[in-house]
């Protein structure tokens, strides 16, 4: 395969999808799941075994990916044995993997689930778009609500417009992009400020500006039949959109892949990414727009 094709790569259309299988009660759910977005998108799968190859697994595997009705002509699958992040990140550039899917608990805690403790490293240094999912169905349902986290960067009109190519397949009519309000880092710029009235109008100036970044953004895409909200919440980034896609109820949470490889400084120093990993409140698709 002509790798080179990857660099400026759109973040869409998924023309292949990887689906990262682990022998667990939600493989069927997981696969139906690849199914189901192979046959919206018309995509490629690829789906991909970490660990040992025996009998059982595969004949598992052949039976399923028969019974769901996977297109064999459309369908590879590849065993093989490695670190699990690391290979499964090699094995995604070599295929030319355009959407991942993944499992993972809503939940990380210190006895970390094998299968999600993996998908959230492999989110943090990912270079094709990802979908975590917390609770993959064997019937799988179309997503019905979609949050969009509206951020300040290069990458959030392609992250925009991949949220509108999946909510088009998806029969999604309507968008809400979120921004954020940390007041505590507010203060901090205005803590120099002498009287309160002061203080409040440097904030209504910076939220207006910040909303207008937003809406010019908004306003550039083609949105087609799709209307989009825009809504603040206030608190630290990261968190508070993640208590507003839970509290909300949405289906989908649609952010930024991180600008550069999230380490162990980003974990102890939380990043805004980080906030949402360790605590999904819903499905998450992180899209990699490889600008």
């Amino acid at each position: 395969m002509d790798h080179t094709k990857l660099k400026k790569r759109p973040a869409f259309p998924f023309e292949t999808i990887g689906v990262a299988v682990a022998f667990s009660p939600r493989l069927e759910a997981m696969l139906n799941e690849a199914k189901h977005y192979a046959d919206a998108f018309k995509s490629q799968v690829v789906l991909i075994h970490i660990g040992e190859k025996d009998q059982l697994k595969e004949e598992t595997l052949e039976t399923l990916v028969t019974n769901i009705g996977f297109i064999k002509s459309k369908l590879r699958i590849i065993w093989m044995q490695g670190d699990p992040t690391d290979t499964i990140l090699q094995l995604c550039k070599l295929n030319m993997v355009d959407l991942l899917l993944l499992g993972a608990l809503e939940k990380e805690n210190l006895y970390k689930y094998y299968v999600g403790s993996i998908a959230r490293n492999i989110c943090r240094r990912a270079k094709c778009s990802v979908m975590l999912m917390v609770h993959p169905q064997v019937a799988p349902k179309r997503f019905k609500k979609m949050v969009i986290h509206g951020v300040d960067n290069l990458k959030s009109v392609h992250t925009l417009n991949t949220a509108l190519y999946f909510s088009r397949t998806e029969k999604i009519k309507e968008l809400t992009v979120v921004q954020e309000l940390d007041i505590p880092a507010f203060m901090l710029t205005t803590a120099d400020s002498t009287t309160n009235s002061e203080a409040n109008k440097i904030k209504k100036e910076m939220v207006e500006e910040e909303t207008q970044k937003l809406q010019s953004m908004i306003d550039g895409v083609d949105k087609q039949d799709v209307e989009i909200h825009l809504k603040t919440v206030s608190g630290k980034p990261g968190y508070a959109i993640s208590n507003y896609a839970r509290t909300k109820s949405y289906d989908l949470l649609v952010i930024n892949s991180p600008d550069t490889p999230l380490g162990l400084f980003d974990r102890i120093f939380t990043h805004d990414i980080e906030y949402i990993l360790a605590d999904l409140p819903c499905n998450l698709l992180m899209v990699h727009s490889r600008v």
